[in-house]
């Protein structure tokens, strides 16, 4: 069949414009790509090579993301060919915690120079442990707590007759009771917290307290009540936070000590919403219908098969042994 120039014209439009639309699609569906950092953890009672493997599944389950692992070498390893592209991901998750001495400087210097310029970073449950010396990341993350952490790392932060407070009382950082489930109470407005009820569940989890540090560019997003009965401070405590440094996004739980922890719906959610905004500023995902209630606790029974220890019991917590000394 021989086109007209007109229906020639015409149908060239129609191929053009759909061509962009799919330039466009294309674009919208380009995943976010993601470093998840780890390859150490301050003791054994961070299983962090059971975390990783949680941590990616719930991110790649949402379609949105790209996830690779980037495994530090151990302590004692050879970190002189150690040099992630930061640059290559919008966000790196950390589920790493090291000493202050494990980093050369130079590998520093190109962590702070990612966020500096734009980067993305999320810190999980007890990444703010790490690096207590390094100034740029203890900025970054606004509080942690152990390694040696005291009045000098910074004040205390929390919660007080519904402000923030900091606190300068002398004494160590970091401290929780044992893992039972805890209410959590939102405290600003933010695309990640957006549509999330004013108050919910969390599963049995180390509920953090005592963190200490500069606090700079932080807004508290939500917090748990560190209860006495189970040594804890009588305060409410910051559970999750975002931070800038630089032109850089930081999303800051400290949620997740274990696999059980890790699937608890609030978590799933907040971790998967809050490594969105961290690599682009906004958030896109709902909330499902699934997350807890101010009563009820909510958890994803296929990720927490995903620990050995499931068929022991969904909750093989510490509620009956004294306080333990990990983190």
């Amino acid at each position: 069949m021989k086109l007209s120039k007109t229906m020639l014209k015409a149908t060239l439009a129609v191929l053009a414009g759909a061509a962009l639309c799919l330039s466009f699609v294309s674009r919208a569906a380009a995943p976010i790509r993601v470093m998840i950092l780890d390859g150490e953890s301050g003791g054994t009672y961070h299983k962090w090579q059971l975390v990783t493997p949680v941590l990616k599944k719930e991110l790649d389950e949402t379609g949105l993301f790209q996830t690779d692992v980037v495994t530090a070498p151990p302590a004692g390893g050879d970190y002189s060919a150690f040099k992630p592209d930061f640059g290559k991901y919008q966000v790196i998750v950390w589920n790493y915690d090291a000493p202050d001495d494990r980093w050369p400087a130079d590998l520093k210097a190109s962590f702070e120079k990612y966020m500096q310029d734009g980067g993305g970073f999320v810190s999980v449950h007890a990444a703010d442990n790490a690096f207590p010396n390094w100034t740029a990341f203890n900025e970054m993350i606004g509080v942690g707590g152990w390694r040696g952490r005291s009045e000098k790392s910074g004040p205390l932060w929390y919660y007080k007759d519904g402000k923030l407070v900091s606190d300068t009382t002398p004494g160590r950082s970091g401290s929780h009771g044992q893992r039972t489930p805890f209410q959590l109470t939102l405290r600003e407005k933010h695309p990640i917290t957006n549509g999330l009820p004013p108050m919910f569940m969390h599963q049995g989890d180390e509920l953090y307290a005592t963190l200490r540090g500069p606090g700079k560019n932080m807004t508290v997003l939500a917090t748990a009540y560190s209860d006495p009965a189970n040594s804890g401070t009588g305060r409410d405590e910051p559970m999750l936070m975002v931070l800038n440094y630089g032109k850089g996004r930081v999303f800051h739980t400290t949620l997740g000590h274990d696999v059980n922890a890790l699937s608890s719906v609030d978590f799933v959610v907040t971790f998967q919403r809050g490594t969105e905004w961290a690599a682009t500023g906004a958030v896109t995902q709902k909330v499902p219908a699934s997350f807890p209630t101010a009563n009820s606790v909510s958890y994803r029974s296929d990720i927490a098969v995903m620990d050995p220890g499931y068929k022991r019991g969904l909750n093989p917590l510490d509620a009956a042994a004294p306080a333990a000394p990990g983190r």
